[in-house]
């Protein structure tokens, strides 16, 4: 078990060190300001969508309905044209109507904002093809209890990326920012080819070409198992996904707030993100196909030992991520970001607003963990009423939080409804089995000190804000 975290936790923490490079390079270059907005949302519809599909949804409805399916090559094939044929259909539906998905996306831009991301928006979207394409060979090589391909092969992406950034840095920024979304295409192909390999390395291909060749032949054996799956992920896709839906929402409130708004949710974000990644997702998709099996062999002891197991590891990774995150916030906005066109007072902005992030990473994080139980046992819809719950007092709260504190009001507000995410979450896994993870008292005196000293921090931050 172990062994797959780290390889995960390893392959993410490479991507991530260049993604802070990228970012590091794209606050120098274009620091806060509207091209940087206009890039932020262009992407921001097609990231999303990857981090529901990699990160959650597909994976975690996929996983379990074909290690239960008898017809496994017909199933995955099924699945995966349908797919394929809906998002590039769709793709080309935003391609053509860019411009109402980006007053979709950033209502609060001018018309002359929305008409320079429209054509950014077109290119960046095509990215969701790949990705999914990737996401589907890789959850099939989760099957197999291969990681390392995918973990690291995200870091192809931001490699992508920060050469278009050294590329067109004397450039105009209108120049740079398209030179980085034909990156985000790049990138996404060079993802699919490292996958082909793989999939060709653990005898995938005879998936692939026996499920094609089956599909007409054998469709009606997989009507049950495609019903399952279809009803799974639409729920999957609100309960695995409530972080990044709230980062989403967080864009589009920002929209309406002063310049450079979107920008500092984006570069504090993108921090959270790193410690959630390698840590949180990293340990999830690590363990989630063996739970799924244990669970499906009714072996449930011993998924529960591997779910104990996790939790600790897990929690103190987090605990100590997010008492590091907040006092040293500033300083790490700084090292990171603080130069060229991205000023001290950039740094300020982004620095509150990661503390109001961090402040969610432990219930965010843990709350993977337990979810990841109710996908195994085929209980999607449960954890998506849990996460419609989470997002709506979201919303109120962003609503609530955005005048008095602005920007940082929205990351506060996504931090709040992560703590309602986690205690539904463990409700609904059973309080008695939590209670029996968490017996050991010195977690409650951890648990105090971490309370103490996060408010001790935010409420010095707020007096020298």
């Amino acid at each position: 078990m172990f062994k797959s975290i780290f390889t995960n936790s390893f392959g993410i923490l490479i991507s991530r060190i260049l993604g802070f490079i990228r970012d590091m390079l794209q606050a120098s270059i274009l620091g806060a300001n509207i091209y940087t907005d206009i890039f932020i949302v262009a992407f921001k519809l097609p990231n999303l969508f990857r981090r529901i599909f990699a990160e959650g949804a597909f994976a975690q409805s996929f996983l379990p309905s074909f290690v239960k399916s008898r017809q496994k090559s017909v199933f995955s094939m099924s699945i995966f044209l349908k797919f394929l044929g809906f998002l590039i259909v769709f793709s080309i539906f935003v391609s053509l109507f860019s411009n109402f998905f980006t007053r979709i996306i950033a209502s609060g831009f001018d018309e002359n904002t929305i008409n320079e991301a429209a054509p950014l928006v077109a290119i960046n979207f095509y990215y969701l093809i790949l990705i999914f394409i990737v996401t589907f060979i890789a959850t099939l090589l989760q099957y197999k209890n291969h990681f390392a391909t995918t973990a690291f092969s995200t870091a192809l992406l931001n490699i992508s990326l920060i050469g278009a950034l050294l590329y067109s840095q004397n450039e105009s920024a209108k120049t740079i920012v398209y030179h980085m979304s034909y990156a985000v295409i790049v990138g996404g192909f060079l993802q699919l080819f490292v996958h082909l390999i793989a999939a060709k390395r653990f005898h995938l291909f005879k998936i692939f070409i026996g499920g094609f060749r089956g599909l007409k032949r054998k469709k009606e054996k997989i009507t049950k198992d495609a019903k399952n799956f279809k009803s799974n992920f639409s729920a999957s896709v609100l309960g695995s996904s409530t972080a990044q839906i709230s980062a989403f929402l967080d864009g589009w409130l920002a929209s309406f707030l002063v310049s450079g708004s979107i920008s500092y949710l984006y570069y504090a974000n993108r921090i959270f993100q790193f410690p959630l990644a390698i840590f949180a997702i990293a340990t999830s998709v690590a363990i989630f196909p063996k739970v799924a099996r244990h669970l499906k062999n009714s072996d449930t002891k011993k998924a529960e030992v591997m779910l104990e197991k996790s939790f600790w590891f897990l929690a103190y990774l987090l605990i100590t991520a997010t008492i590091i995150g907040i006092i040293f916030s500033k300083e790490i906005v700084w090292l990171l970001y603080e130069r060229g066109a991205f000023s001290s007072v950039d740094s300020a902005n982004t620095s509150l607003i990661l503390s109001m992030y961090l402040v969610g990473l432990i219930p965010f994080g843990l709350a993977r963990i337990f979810s990841l139980w109710l996908f195994a046992k085929h209980q999607q819809k449960e954890a998506a009423k849990i996460s419609a719950i989470s997002l709506g007092i979201n919303i109120v709260l962003s609503l609530s939080l955005i005048y008095p504190l602005g920007a940082a009001g929205l990351a506060l507000a996504s931090s709040l409804s992560g703590f309602i995410l986690f205690y539904l979450t463990v409700k609904k896994f059973g309080i008695d089995k939590f209670l029996n993870i968490v017996k050991d008292k010195k977690l409650f005196i951890l648990l105090f000190i971490i309370v103490l000293v996060i408010g001790l921090s935010l409420f010095v931050k707020f007096l020298i804000q």
